[in-house]
């Protein structure tokens, strides 16, 4: 682990939207600065992910100054939209958990998600994730709170882990679809410099000078099988995956992470096991 390694970071501003690589973030205690604060809703108000709208791989928003976001997508024009004024929030439905938004308040960037998905969308923005949303009750400690993310604060994979996965896959007899590229798994952070599936062990561990608590591992779902940037939908990785690397009832690649400090991450960071 001497040798470990921040090799890159990734912030997406709007969940299931394309992931940025950024060179530094500013790491709060629920992820990354700027990171899933932003999500879409049916008219449901239940969070709209590729796992129903795969197309959202191909969408990109540009973090703005102030926390608002640039929104692009295929056969569509540009559209800025700026944090809204908490002035009223709507009920929002995330893997069951119910937490509270505020709408985007231009009524444009809701028609512009709509018509881009050829679905009833909104756009809602999380104010302030400090009393929004707790990490799951099973893996937190008191006081932890999560953004739009999945579960965690932050996702580390490594890449000695995708060469291993990617050996398997080439195995297999969907060995077509292969190699995976990182960004299958949508990580914060990729680290390099560490044996395959080393992020098993580790409980505690330092990125530069901020430290992490390896809450769980990553349980993937239908999302890695989306091409992020086709959108075509696969096999793989889970077919290798179940085969592989079935720990508990997870298809596991990666570990969830929760930030112990506040501070700021840097591509090139030393990656240091502390536990």
């Amino acid at each position: 682990m001497g040798n470990a390694r921040l090799r890159s970071i990734h912030v997406h501003p709007v969940k299931a939207f394309r992931g940025l690589a950024s060179r530094e973030a500013v790491v709060e205690p629920w992820g990354l600065a700027g990171d899933r604060r932003w999500a879409l809703i049916d008219d449901g108000g239940k969070v709209v992910t590729q796992r129903q709208q795969p197309r959202l791989a191909l969408a990109a928003a540009e973090l703005l100054p102030g926390g608002g976001v640039r929104l692009s997508a295929p056969g569509m024009d540009p559209l800025a939209v700026p944090v809204p004024r908490p002035r009223g929030t709507v009920p929002v439905e995330i893997f069951g958990e119910k937490v509270e938004g505020v709408l985007a308040e231009q009524p444009d960037a809701h028609a512009w998600c709509s018509a881009y998905l050829g679905a009833g969308t909104r756009l809602v923005h999380m104010d302030d994730p400090a009393v929004c949303r707790p990490v799951e009750p099973e893996f937190a400690l008191p006081g932890e709170t999560v953004t739009f993310a999945d579960g965690y604060p932050l996702l580390l994979t490594t890449d000695a882990s995708l060469d291993a996965l990617n050996s398997l896959i080439a195995q297999g007899e969907h060995a077509d679809e292969g190699p995976l590229p990182m960004n299958r798994f949508r990580p914060n952070v990729v680290v390099s410099g560490t044996d395959a599936w080393a992020e098993d062990h580790w409980t505690r561990i330092a990125i530069g000078e901020v430290a992490f608590r390896v809450a769980k591992v990553c349980g993937r779902c239908v999302v890695t099988t989306t091409d992020q940037s086709t959108a075509a939908v696969g096999r793989e990785p889970l077919r290798t995956l179940g085969r592989h690397r079935r720990i508990g009832d997870r298809l596991a690649f990666g570990q969830n992470l929760v930030p112990l400090d506040r501070g700021t991450i840097r591509v090139g960071d030393p990656v240091t096991v502390l536990e």
